[in-house]
């Protein structure tokens, strides 16, 4: 395989609060000799999750083996979780967001390797497999949390109470603009009128809720700058870390 030198569009401060932590976590853990440094390791990871590398790719890009990527990835995964136990939790991201006039909420569907037999992961809106995930922006657009991920088939208005954002979001008394999936939520949730055929002034209403949720969707297009979400190729139970993960590294290279 042809090799030359890559770039990783991520600022170096990245890598050292992620080399740091892992570091301090070998140390916790007694972990023996590797072949693999903590800041190799990290950046292999950052590697992965940013560029959405393969193995073969990664394994030639660091001078070594198919086997021994798979290992730090797969099978360590010290590199994704002490990142993803940095996230914030949905209380942490509510005392955030009461500083702010309101938030915004929307929600994704990260594309997943799967067969066709496999139907509770099949959305039947975005007619491909997928995980559902729920996020929250400040006005600004500026990513506060990400949920955990539930199989893509979940309709957003459950994922939303399932995660306990609609009861956070009335506790908080914030205002929050979502789309019209979340029809019906009540609180403080905002959506826009429903039908094809509504009056001049609520035509109005939903052309300022378009303007002012326009700003969510552009959060959805920089998390999927992380290329590894755009198809993920590992088991359903490792996609809540790797997306957690995601939002910590991006909160630390903001």
């Amino acid at each position: 395989m042809l090799v030359h030198p890559s770039p990783i569009d991520l600022s170096s401060r990245t890598l050292r609060c992620l080399t740091g932590r892992l570091a301090a976590r070998r140390g916790e853990i007694g972990t023996r000799w590797r072949r693999l440094t903590a800041n190799r390791e990290d950046l292999l990871a950052l590697a992965r999750l940013r560029c959405g590398d393969t193995y073969a790719q990664l394994a030639a890009g660091f001078g070594s083996d198919v086997a021994t990527v798979y290992r730090y990835i797969r099978c360590i995964r010290e590199a994704v979780d002490v990142p993803a136990a940095l996230a914030p939790i949905l209380a942490e991201a509510m005392d955030t967001a009461r500083t702010k006039a309101f938030v915004i909420l929307d929600g994704t569907l990260p594309p997943i390797d799967r067969i066709a037999a496999d139907t509770p992961y099949h959305s039947g809106r975005h007619k491909r497999h997928g995980m559902n995930v729920q996020v929250l922006t400040d006005p600004f657009g500026r990513l506060l949390w990400a949920s955990p991920a539930l199989p893509g088939p979940t309709h957003d208005l459950t994922a939303a109470r399932t995660h306990g954002i609609v009861d956070a979001l009335t506790d908080a008394d914030l205002k929050c603009w979502a789309d019209k999936a979340c029809q019906g939520a009540g609180g403080s949730i905002r959506v826009p009128f429903r039908g094809r055929r509504i009056e001049r002034w609520p035509r109005r209403r939903n052309s300022t809720h378009a303007k002012i949720r326009c700003l969510g969707q552009q959060t959805m297009a920089t998390l999927k700058g992380w290329r590894l979400l755009r198809k993920l190729r590992c088991s359903t139970n490792r996609i809540t870390a790797i997306v957690q993960a995601v939002l910590a590294l991006h909160h630390a290279s903001a």
